[in-house]
């Protein structure tokens, strides 16, 4: 069975001997300074360190030490540190579990009671890794996607079953809801996973060369066109094209996809032969479509070729309890890429992850707890690290307010649908003919 880790730092060589033998079960590794703590660290990653305070090049005070406890938590946040201080420096112990020690032991060492804290440290360090390994589990129904609410799960439901078949899909949602993300989930659940992942975004290319970007050109088709190129719809075959923006896409353009949605072939800009290409298309937009086509800036007969099934994303104001979800998962990835100590948000950042109105969606929380990791001075994000607009917040309901919304809507709909009987509306909202009429009192609705 393979030995637990464990970082032993004292510089002291006589209990350096007394720790090696009482942590022989241990894959020990014993140094005497702050420098070497630091490079067997790096190497080894232990889960506990035992650290003595009391290290040189000043070993008479625990500066040295204290500094050697902030490198190791900066280098790695969850690691489980066991101070060891002399019996006079329990102010100094006390303050050391301050910065972020897990425990403290005061000398004489007694190796029993020792290995026991050290038993524990590693049994907490096992549980915290099961946790999130749990937590990820349950907050990521599609690879990429962290979601809990009701909505978004609905949606991934969707993808799930959309990803096997070949059906062209167009999502649809505010920009930066995470509609490129949801399409990577349905190339990578599809046959077609092995091949290509292609995503051009219509809205971010000038119009006079999304056409050659699209489908590739001839050498010499226009000035500067030296050889012959494929565009991305070939560089996709076999595999998948995600068409960001389609709402953007020019009406030349608009013809020249309907036709390759329809037969499947394509003509490079300055070329004649027809290719045949093999690709699934996926499309994305935060515009209304339908109000194009009204308008006559978008082709009704493919958006017909483009929505064999559509997805409506619902924006990150709406997802209840997502933003926790999201932002706790950012705030981990980013606190390991920048070695930051942050564990958490403070219990008011919290409340105005919730509150705040998110018109940038998952974006602006991405850019938003970014900052914040790299900014905030202690272990927990506060409100004025996230730089949060208090004029946009929006206000949290009340359990009380979000049940008589519920109540009012339902008593509203269901007496819509039974054209204004009450004992029809009764039987489909499973309550006496008494409690209709009292609810129709309460929220002032005419029968």
């Amino acid at each position: 069975m393979k030995k637990p880790k464990l970082l032993i730092v004292d510089d002291d060589p006589g209990l350096q001997k007394q720790l090696k033998w009482a942590f022989e079960d241990y894959d020990a590794v014993i140094v005497g300074d702050r420098e070497s703590a630091i490079t067997e660290l790096r190497k080894h990653q232990p889960p506990v360190v035992t650290l003595d305070l009391g290290l040189p090049p000043d070993p008479a005070n625990a500066s040295e030490g204290l500094l050697a406890l902030a490198e190791i938590l900066a280098e790695a946040p969850n690691t489980k540190v066991i101070v060891v201080t002399g019996n006079d420096d329990r102010e100094i112990a006390v303050r050391a579990v301050g910065q972020g020690a897990y425990d403290f032991y005061e000398k004489p060492i007694d190796p029993d009671v020792l290995r026991l804290i050290v038993e524990r440290a590693h049994r907490v360090h096992q549980l915290e890794l099961e946790n999130e390994k749990l937590v990820t589990a349950k907050t990521e129904p599609l690879d990429g996607v962290i979601a809990g609410s009701r909505q978004m799960m609905e949606v991934c439901r969707h993808i799930e079953k959309i990803a096997p078949t070949d059906t062209t899909v167009l999502l649809l949602g505010e920009s930066g809801t995470g509609k490129e993300i949801l399409a990577r989930a349905v190339h990578d659940l599809s046959s077609r996973n092995a091949k290509t992942f292609v995503a051009i975004n219509c809205a971010a290319i000038p119009e006079n060369l999304l056409e050659s970007e699209l489908f590739g050109y001839e050498k010499g088709a226009f000035t500067g066109a030296g050889k012959q190129t494929k565009g991305k719809l070939e560089y996709a075959d076999g595999g998948t094209l995600f068409l960001d923006e389609m709402g953007d896409l020019p009406p030349a353009l608009q013809a020249k996809l309907l036709r390759f949605l329809q037969e499947r072939i394509i003509e490079r800009v300055g070329g004649r032969q027809e290719i045949a290409v093999d690709t699934r298309v996926i499309c994305a937009t935060h515009k209304n479509l339908q109000a194009l086509i009204a308008e006559a800036q978008f082709r009704e007969d493919l958006y017909y070729r483009i929505s064999e099934v559509s997805v409506s994303i619902p924006p990150l104001r709406d997802r209840a309890g997502d933003t926790i979800l999201i932002g706790r998962a950012l705030l981990r990835r980013f606190a390991k890429v920048h070695n930051s100590a942050i564990k958490d948000f403070s219990q008011a950042a919290l409340e105005a992850l919730e509150q705040y109105g998110w018109p940038g969606n998952v974006r602006e929380l991405e850019n938003r707890v970014k900052r914040a990791v790299i900014m905030a001075d202690g272990k927990l994000v506060e409100p004025d690290d996230l730089e949060l607009d208090v004029d946009s917040t929006r206000s949290l309901k009340s359990l009380k307010e979000i049940r008589e919304d519920a109540e009012a809507n339902a008593i509203q709909e269901a007496m819509a649908i039974a054209e204004g009987q009450i004992g029809k509306a009764s039987e489909m909202l499973g309550v006496s003919r008494p409690t209709v009429y009292h609810l129709l009192k309460k929220y002032n609705i005419e029968a």
